[in-house]
């Protein structure tokens, strides 16, 4: 994959194939992914698979807030990712005191790299993702027995696709772009 054309064609895709994602597969895509930045290279930035069906299965029915859609999608998937972030780290001296005034934003800021990163590697793998952000983190947390001292960050459920969206509306460069 050349990078632009990675950046360009990826899409985010909510319906999978009934087909097995293998943690080999999930290796190899965490290899690519563990070069993302991060903060003052703290690497915090924790990728927990899971693969168990019961447990996917408890997280999409009773952690995602009542939120059908993230629901459907992670019980179709064959596998979900969890990002999650050693707590106070990113953005942190390592006596525990605030590197900027930004707080925790480097945390997620951290985790926003490593979920691109990760969707990214995964599409050059042959494999479709969705950044989801609609969950209770606290029973998330428990179901998926994320450790002490971590947050969750994202929920990406990750498999072969089944649909090819069409590309979402853009803003154009001139709305986005400010030059001064």
């Amino acid at each position: 994959m050349e990078l632009i054309s990675g950046l360009k064609e990826r899409r985010s895709i909510r319906k999978y194939e009934d087909k097995p994602v293998t943690k080999e597969q999930i290796e190899e895509i965490v290899e690519i992914a563990r070069f993302a930045p991060s903060w003052k290279n703290s690497q915090s930035v924790r990728y927990n698979i899971i693969l168990d069906k019961e447990i996917k299965d408890r997280i999409a029915n009773e952690c995602v807030m009542g939120f059908d859609w993230n629901t459907n999608i992670i019980l179709n998937a064959p596998a979900l990712m969890i990002i999650s972030t050693v707590d106070k780290r990113s953005g942190y001296e390592r006596d525990g005191s605030e590197s900027t005034s930004k707080g925790e934003h480097w945390q997620s800021f951290d985790a926003g790299l490593a979920s691109e990163a990760f969707c990214l590697a995964a599409f050059e793998k042959g494999l479709g993702t969705v950044i989801l952000g609609i969950y209770d983190e606290a029973k998330v947390t428990e179901a998926a027995g994320i450790p002490e001292g971590e947050k969750v960050s994202a929920l990406i459920p990750i498999g072969y696709a089944a649909e090819n969206p069409d590309v979402p509306k853009r803003k154009e460069t001139a709305d986005l772009l400010r030059v001064r």
